[in-house]
């Protein structure tokens, strides 16, 4: 602001949250999503979901080393993607990497859990050909919801720009982790 000495007038003001309000809506409309992005999150979803309802059920010697690869693979592609787009844009949107990657978003949740249902469900039966097909269900769903949370923060990036705290999606992770050690344990 030219006048440093002084409170700006209310003038000053506006115009100073106008041209950020069009800073942040032009760096919105600008960012970009590197190649298979998504579609590279919903496999690692995919196969994360395949691999849990499988050491779920019990399948193999290692049920709990089924599970365990499923979320290395599912980190590994994670953090991969998130360093892709932070080379590309040279910033991280909170609500990317908690809505998107980490599939807080109610339809990224919602199709992770039918789908890690129905996936165990199959494995249960031993219908392994609807665990394949739910797994990738699940998977593709995730990816379109992230596809859609891009839309909806390029149209109101204010709204969408944070997500959950760090500390709330280590609690969450590590609640989620113990009960599912829990219950490939008591297989």
């Amino acid at each position: 602001m030219e006048n440093m000495a002084g409170a700006p007038t209310p003038g000053e003001a506006a115009a100073a949250m106008a041209a950020a309000e069009a800073g942040r809506i032009s760096l919105a409309s600008h960012v970009v999503v590197p190649r298979l992005f998504f579609a590279s999150i919903g496999a690692a979803v995919a196969f994360q979901i395949g691999t849990t309802a499988l050491g779920i059920a019990g399948v193999g010697d290692s049920p709990v080393w089924l599970v365990a690869v499923g979320l290395l693979v599912f980190v590994a592609v994670a953090a991969a993607q998130l360093t892709r787009f932070r080379r590309h844009n040279g910033l991280r949107l909170g609500g990317l990497v908690s809505r998107v990657v980490y599939g807080t978003a109610t339809a990224a949740s919602v199709s992770e859990a039918l789908a890690l249902g129905g996936a165990t469900w199959a494995a249960f039966a031993g219908v392994w050909w609807l665990v394949l097909l739910t797994s990738v269900a699940g998977g593709a769903a995730y990816a379109l919801s992230g596809r859609a949370w891009m839309r909806r923060y390029r149209s109101d990036p204010a709204g969408h720009s944070r997500g959950e705290s760090a500390a709330w999606l280590a609690v969450m992770a590590v609640l989620a982790l113990t009960f599912l050690v829990l219950l490939v344990a008591q297989r």
